[in-house]
């Protein structure tokens, strides 16, 4: 019997196995730093209830059953003998008050974001295929303003007012990443990593860039939306190689 057949009496159970999943293979792929990175996946009709990652639970440990379930509306949040890191409440907690639309919230430190959040510019042209896929997706914040506690985490929230926003390079510190899906979300904060590496790469060269034009560039972004179900596909992959080496995530 696969391990995603054996369901504990949880609510939302599909939602966290597939956030579990996604836990993991972030660890795999060395985008997490320490325990200090958090995901959460709206769970109700207005997005204000979630599931989050245990304080400080390294990301390769992480199971379904133990995802705490949180109240965006609760004050008392932090005062629970299982409350969350309190930068990560700070972060989602203001995320799914604020931002209906995101269903879905990763925050890592993955290397070579991080480098793009720390220059200057930290705009991500479209020099291939997969920076192309962030035309006009991204939002940088640019008055980095310490530990995410809450009002710190308010103010970022704010930067999501545009739907058309996905990607979040929090100058100085990492990304945040939001979607509708566990699949969509972990799939677009993969390839932004992807294209972040490419496009710090390329610099590193010193050479001069070739640029996508614009209205290439927009095209590219606009067809991956659609593209048959990639993301779902993505995930399916992962969670099917967990399951085949016997991983726990879903328990």
């Amino acid at each position: 019997m696969s391990v995603t057949q054996i369901r504990p009496n949880l609510d939302h159970w599909q939602e966290r196995v597939d956030l579990a999943a996604a836990f993991r293979w972030t660890a795999r792929l060395n985008l997490h730093e320490a325990v200090s990175n958090h995901f959460s996946l709206a769970v109700n009709d207005d997005g204000t209830q979630f599931l989050m990652n245990p304080n400080q639970v390294h990301f390769s440990r992480v199971k379904a059953s133990e995802l705490l379930h949180l109240d965006a509306n609760d004050p008392n949040t932090l005062d629970r003998p299982d409350a969350p890191d309190a930068t990560a409440w700070g972060l989602h907690g203001a995320i799914h008050r604020r931002v209906p639309h995101a269903r879905c919230a990763m925050h890592v430190h993955s290397v070579h974001a991080t480098v793009l959040a720390s220059l200057a510019d930290s705009r991500l042209p479209a020099i291939d295929q997969n920076t192309a896929i962030f035309h006009d997706r991204v939002v940088i914040d640019e008055n980095f303003g310490g530990l995410a506690f809450e009002e710190e985490g308010e103010r970022c929230a704010e930067l999501f007012a545009d739907p058309k926003h996905t990607v979040m390079v929090m100058g100085n510190h990492g990304i945040m990443v939001i979607g509708r899906t566990v699949a969509e979300t972990f799939n677009r904060m993969y390839y932004f990593e992807r294209a972040a590496e490419t496009y710090i790469r390329a610099l590193q060269t010193g050479q001069p860039l070739r640029y996508i034009p614009d209205e290439i560039a927009a095209q590219v972004a606009a067809d991956i939306e659609e593209y048959d179900n990639q993301d779902v596909r993505h995930l399916s992959e992962l969670k099917a190689i967990l399951d085949d080496e016997g991983s726990n995530y879903a328990t």
